[in-house]
């Protein structure tokens, strides 16, 4: 008789009533899951349970019986973290009443006022981290300490980048990269079976990918979950993809009615043929009318045209206020002055034509064109390419920045300013963005 879905769930409870997860429960689980699966795949929400039974059952460890090292590692930690949190905010204090950070901001570009802002947050929230750490061992909850750590790993390793951007290579990103090391040796000691988990977690992942790519239906959502699946890989590449037809959809529509003739580069990144505005377009309409792709055409057009021209509308806020910068300016068209010429009925329409489009005929055709990446290869391939768009999409921002720092009048400070300064330049900058302008009056840093 094939498994029920109570029954994967019975096995794992059975597997981990130990409170221990080593390599043959594993095992025991995947292969309970894979006898499953030939009869129905397990949903997104089996999968969570069983991960939650795992992660419920596992044990800690009591303080007396940690190492004595550990123990005083624990009591140092509480005593720095609250020390810290309480020297931190008496050094903020007085700067803050002086007026002296204010007169700082007005010498340094927002690129680098936010990165020296979070790092500063990253600090604080590292130094409390600490404190809460120290605190769960004390009271043996080893678990909930590596967790902690954790998270502490991945605001360490922020900190370390926002080093790195405000004054190069030296050797304080040597203590970071100690740091993070020791953290990590930490949390692998306190939970051993972190790794167990890890790799229980990937192996259902790879179990369901797989046999979905079998039966034909890899990127399809569950049954009363709408059409596609809203996880990370459907929604980056929905993207991606998003970003490359908007664009080609807008340099052919300048090149025919704007300006006969005509080509102007419209993309919106540093690198690519991308315009992340009809990318983020295209996972906004995605998300919100998943659940009703077949309702009527009405429908679906009237919400992508509400979607694309409130999205349209707050970007062009957002660029100017921001950047001093605009690329668009519907003043002139029916509706434009209505909204400061951000957005207009006939360009908000557009989004409405094109989400239609995209909702009803395109994103059936896009699963198809996702799973052409080999189903073994799917999460490095969309791990390499995330964190080229992340980067891609940040160092834009960075570089729109100060590019109006510097028409301004701003001067490149050492360290990341004089990096853009040097690698994308006013000339640059003007040439990669061709439809757009800067003008720093209109930002709130004016």
């Amino acid at each position: 008789m094939p498994l029920a879905a109570k029954d994967i769930l019975d096995v794992t409870r059975e597997v981990v009533a130990d409170g221990l997860l080593d390599e043959q429960d594993v095992d025991t689980i995947l292969a309970a899951a894979r006898e499953r699966s030939k009869e129905q795949p397990l949903t997104t929400k089996e999968r969570s349970q069983i991960m939650g039974i795992v992660r419920g059952s596992a044990k800690g460890m009591a303080f007396s019986k940690l190492p004595v090292p550990l123990r005083i590692l624990s009591v140092i930690l509480i005593v720095t973290g609250a020390l810290g949190v309480a020297s931190a905010v008496m050094a903020l204090l007085p700067l803050v009443h002086s007026g002296f950070l204010e007169e700082r901001l007005g010498e340094i570009t927002a690129t680098t006022a936010v990165v020296i802002a979070i790092a500063a947050v990253c600090s604080f929230v590292s130094t409390v981290l600490s404190f809460f750490v120290g605190l769960r061992l004390i009271r043996g909850r080893r678990g909930a300490a590596s967790a902690l750590i954790n998270v502490n790993i991945a605001v360490t390793v922020v900190s370390l980048v926002c080093q790195f951007m405000l004054y190069g290579a030296d050797w304080m990103l040597l203590f970071s990269f100690v740091q993070v090391g020791a953290q990590v040796a930490l949390s692998s000691y306190l939970n051993p079976s972190l790794v167990n988990e890890s790799n229980l977690h990937a192996g259902l992942r790879k179990l369901d990918t797989e046999v979905h790519a079998k039966q034909g239906t890899l990127g399809l959502a569950d049954p009363g979950e709408g059409y596609i699946r809203l996880d990370f890989f459907n929604l980056f590449w929905t993207f991606v993809v998003g970003s490359f037809v908007g664009l080609i959809v807008e340099i052919i529509f300048h090149m025919v009615v704007v300006e006969p003739g005509v080509y102007q580069d419209r993309a919106g990144l540093l690198w690519g043929p991308f315009s992340p505005i009809y990318g983020v377009g295209a996972v906004l309409m995605t998300i919100a009318l998943n659940r009703f792709k077949d309702r009527n055409i009405i429908f679906i057009f009237v919400v992508c045209t509400i979607i694309g021209g409130g999205f349209e509308y707050f970007v062009s806020w957002f660029m100017e206020i921001a950047f001093g910068a605009k690329a668009w300016d519907y003043s002139n068209e029916f509706l434009g002055d209505l909204f400061g010429g951000r957005t207009c009925l006939l360009f908000a329409s557009m989004f409405g034509v094109l989400g239609t489009v995209w909702i009803k005929l395109l994103l059936p055709q896009l699963l198809r064109l996702f799973n052409l990446i080999p189903w073994k290869l799917r999460y490095s391939v969309t791990l390499v390419c995330a964190t080229f768009m992340l980067a891609n999409c940040v160092m834009t921002l960075q570089a729109l920045d100060n590019w109006g720092a510097r028409v301004a009048g701003h001067v490149p400070a050492a360290g990341i300013e004089q990096f853009y300064a040097e690698n994308f330049n006013d000339e640059y900058m003007a040439n990669r963005f061709q439809s757009m302008t800067i003008d720093p009056s209109k930002s709130v840093r004016a």
